[in-house]
């Protein structure tokens, strides 16, 4: 399948405000003119999102770590053959909540599986389907699990299998984040999310502007007058 459309991740731990951040910007990129699809990770489908159900309503220990992270890697094979292949055969904008690198992050680092196994099933599963643009929302895992703790609260329901990991699971997570930032620099660009949500949102869209002005597929995407409306 030809790729023409243009693939952005957020990704980030728990509690950094990551999901309020997608939804900024893809409202942002639409009222801007552009055929966005906003998704998330895992989930996206109705596949995916019964596997979301299972994820979290396992308790810590239930479920093997390599097990979760077959899991995850079923639901995105079924996520990339539903939601992404196809707008970005379209020449859409797909913004995921979270995509690959959280495997890396969340089973390679945090459930200590290495990068090695999450290569693996992603070589299988995502193939040349990658991202061309990651915004990492970064944030001391203590304030992040605070905020993920209030959240749940407010929800009234108690606390998710990843927050209940504990503190040092998620600087585990968050260790492997910055390893994946400093190794991909030109694709990986790290935000600070310890600001208010404007704040943070402003600096998403200048590290945006930047990418579709300098980004080749993006000048072509947009000189071919693609997803605009």
């Amino acid at each position: 399948m030809k790729r023409r459309g243009i693939l952005i991740t957020l990704e980030g731990i728990d509690g950094t405000g990551k999901s309020t951040q997608h939804r900024l910007l893809v409202r942002h990129l639409r009222s801007e003119g552009y055929k966005v699809v906003s998704t998330r990770e895992p989930g996206g489908t109705a596949v995916g999102e019964r596997v979301r159900n299972i994820l979290l309503a396992s308790r810590t220990g239930e479920l093997a770590p390599l097990a979760e992270l077959a899991l995850i890697y079923a639901a995105r094979a079924q996520h990339l053959e539903e939601v992404v292949r196809p707008a970005l055969a379209r020449g859409e904008i797909v913004v995921s909540d979270r995509f690959n690198d959280a495997s890396i992050a969340y089973q390679g680092y945090g459930r200590k599986l290495g990068v090695a196994a999450v290569r693996a099933f992603d070589r299988i599963v995502c193939g040349h389907t990658q991202a061309d643009l990651t915004i990492v929302l970064d944030l001391d895992p203590r304030v992040a699990l605070g905020r993920a703790q209030d959240r749940e609260i407010r929800r009234n329901s108690t606390r998710g299998r990843f927050e209940a990991a504990g503190l040092e699971f998620h600087q585990r997570v968050r260790a492997g984040y910055l390893a994946i930032a400093r190794r991909e620099q030109r694709r990986v660009k790290v935000v600070k999310a310890d600001r208010p949500v404007a704040e943070v949102q402003a600096e998403i869209r200048e590290i945006l502007n930047a990418f579709l002005t300098q980004h080749p597929k993006a000048r072509g995407a947009r000189n071919a007058g693609f997803a605009i409306r």
